[in-house]
């Protein structure tokens, strides 16, 4: 045994154990062979490529990797581009390269129930950041900047889609209400931003695009629901119709039952949130998941008072998990070669020319001068957040149905959104930060202080 233990000590010595980042670069290499070991003789081939398990880690890997190298492109005065893009470029790539698009499979309930997790989670994140005092104090023209814009864009949409894509005329509003929704995943950064450095806010513009953006969401997402509880019903119209509205009624009264006094707040809330997503699948009243949530968050965020802030804090965290996985299906589903030209350009550039339009003539008697009004315009443009969260919702049900139809009609729809984020969602943010200092007036405390340093 002694002779064992010198034989040992002499191994140590003449073999010094790696120290620093070399030490750590062989630990988290034994341990990841460890995981992975554990895992295939768990899961065999699900973890190999073209298995499921394998694609959704290396979707996962590569949308969080496309997100953070998008967010190193920055500009000097310019709000940094959202990472949302990476991570949805990054979904692009891996659908659309050969050879990676064979290795990289997930299968589709997999990819629809992530989503519709995501959905719950960014659904409960938005009635959780909205702001009933700012929502009771709307102005006049804050009612008009959310509501008119949105209608007539649906409207608008909706028409052109029915003759230029031949889509149903419900499908064309489904269409119109995903495009229709303004993006706070751009906007409210940016508006931040220019609140922090004192453009607009004597005439409160900042403040007034923050607050519009929340009730336009809400009703793009009202919008889009009933008109997909009526696409996806059976008998006659007006009992469809009837339906979405029951669906939007009955979202609010399910909500007046959320006890704000449990001791596991965060737990409920997002039990109950994704619970009522796939459940209104299960009783037929599709369209009033998203509502859902987005109530029965609201509701209990207006009985919390301490325990507001940490519990939508704890959900951010929870959206930074699942925001790479939604971006990244959503980017995976779109195939490059399967576009047209009608879906490329026509329908989106068509819609957000009359939302500029619009927006600009809706703000016109608020009290802002040309400058401040052609400002609001541009910065109501970008669209991300809402679309990614609710545009591959109608593909996801027509799968359901097996209609293959319903499916095309929801491939275009989840087609369009896409390009719809890839469009507006860098030229908004660089439009903020390129206009937001030129064409709005700086504070003038703020002005001073500046000359003073």
């Amino acid at each position: 045994m002694r002779g064992c233990c010198s034989v040992c000590e002499s191994l140590k010595q003449r073999c010094p154990r790696p120290r620093g980042l070399l030490n750590l670069v062989i630990t988290k290499a034994c341990l990841l062979a460890l995981l992975f070991g554990l895992v295939w003789s768990i899961t065999g081939s699900e973890c190999l490529p073209g298995g499921n398990l394998f694609g959704l880690v290396i979707l996962f890997i590569c949308s969080v990797l496309g997100g953070k190298l998008m967010g190193l492109v920055q500009f000097p005065t310019l709000p940094p581009f959202p990472p949302l893009l990476g991570m949805l470029l990054a979904g692009l790539l891996l659908r659309n390269v050969p050879y990676v698009t064979e290795a990289v499979y997930i299968d589709p309930h997999w990819s629809s129930a992530l989503r519709n997790i995501a959905l719950a989670i960014i659904l409960t994140r938005a009635g959780l950041g909205l702001n009933p005092q700012a929502l009771v104090r709307l102005k006049a023209v804050c009612l008009r900047l959310a509501v008119g814009p949105c209608l007539v864009e649906a409207s608008l949409v909706a028409l052109v889609s029915h003759f230029l894509l031949k889509l149903p005329w419900v499908w064309g509003f489904i269409l119109g209400f995903v495009l229709a929704a303004v993006s706070p995943a751009v906007v409210v950064p940016s508006m931040l931003l220019l609140q922090r450095e004192g453009y607009g806010v004597e005439k409160g513009i900042p403040t007034l695009l923050m607050a519009a953006g929340s009730f336009d969401d809400i009703l793009a997402i009202t919008g889009f629901s009933t008109c997909l509880g009526i696409a996806f019903s059976t008998g006659s119209t007006w009992m469809n119709v009837l339906k979405g509205l029951l669906e939007v009624v009955g979202a609010s009264w399910l909500d007046s039952w959320w006890d704000c006094s449990s001791v596991y707040p965060l737990l409920l809330l997002l039990g109950l949130s994704v619970f009522s997503v796939f459940l209104s699948h299960v009783v037929g009243f599709a369209g009033a998941g998203g509502l859902c949530v987005l109530v029965l968050s609201f509701c209990a965020a207006l009985g919390w008072t301490r325990r507001k802030a940490p519990v939508a804090a704890a959900v951010g965290r929870a959206w930074d998990v699942f925001q790479p996985l939604l971006f990244g299906l959503i980017g995976a589903e779109i195939t490059i070669s399967a576009l047209s030209p009608s879906t490329v350009g026509g329908v989106p550039c068509i819609g957000l020319v009359v939302r500029v339009l619009v927006t600009f003539a809706l703000v016109h008697f608020g009290g802002f001068n040309l400058k401040e009004k052609l400002f609001i315009a541009v910065a109501w443009l970008p669209k991300a957040t809402v679309q990614a969260a609710i545009g591959s919702k109608a593909l996801d049900m027509a799968r359901e149905a097996g209609d293959q139809v319903l499916e095309k009609y929801g491939l275009d729809v989840l087609t369009l959104a896409v390009l719809a984020i890839l469009i507006t969602a860098p030229i908004g943010a660089l439009g903020i930060g390129l206009s937001g200092p030129r064409l709005l007036q700086l504070q003038q405390s703020t002005g001073t202080r500046l000359n003073q340093d």
